[in-house]
């Protein structure tokens, strides 16, 4: 009898040990748990950065134009240093139109982007005398020019071709724009954007352009 109770009891010890929970297992599963969250977390960072990439560059080659201003042409409407957003889509339905002020390619060498405000439109006779600027024997209300353009004795005339722009800044003074040019005018498909806003790297507060 002594002999049975004691494997009983070796049994019982066999049995008991092999119902112990395995915590090296379980550490194992918990790492690999933390394991798993971290690489979620982090391809879930990667698919937002990766959107929001996406959405930047889209906007900004078929959208907006973000451009800086180096020089005081277009004075007292943009400022040196005023960044501009541009609008890509104004003229997907429509025409540009006298007075809008625009960003375009430069027409004497395409790699560089120009802001000017439209004086002539297709078919217009545009004629500069006397410090003044006429359309179509109509003198222009200006009110936007920095000062007075310096009157010369030479009368300038300008036919402008179907599908082309007239341009010139507002710092008349101090602006090289069409009457300057080696390619007078600026074709509609060379207009990339209407400026909209303009505003300040140092503090953005975004202001209409008139």
């Amino acid at each position: 009898m002594t002999t049975n109770n004691e494997y009983d009891d070796l049994e019982e010890i066999e049995l008991s040990q092999s119902d112990k929970p395995s915590f090296e297992n379980n550490s194992n599963n918990e790492e690999n748990q933390t394991g798993n969250s971290i690489l979620r977390e982090f391809l879930s960072y990667m698919k937002i950065i990766v959107i929001a990439i996406s959405i930047a560059f889209i906007c900004n080659q078929f959208i907006i134009v973000n451009a800086k201003v180096p020089t005081g042409s277009m004075k007292d409407t943009i400022m040196e240093g005023n960044r501009l957003i541009g609008f890509r889509l104004s003229y997907l339905f429509s025409d540009p139109k006298r007075l809008d002020v625009v960003i375009f390619k430069f027409p004497d060498n395409e790699s560089e982007n120009y802001v000017k405000r439209i004086i002539g439109l297709p078919g217009d006779n545009v004629v500069i005398k006397e410090g003044h600027v006429y359309v179509n024997d109509v003198l222009l209300d200006e009110p936007y020019i920095k000062e007075p353009m310096s009157v010369s004795s030479q009368v300038l005339n300008y036919a402008v071709p179907a599908g082309c722009y007239f341009m010139m800044g507002d710092n008349r003074n101090n602006s090289a724009d069409s009457r300057f040019w080696v390619n007078t005018y600026v074709a509609k498909d060379k207009i990339l954007a209407k400026a909209i806003f303009k505003y300040y790297d140092s503090h953005i507060v975004f202001e209409l352009i008139k």
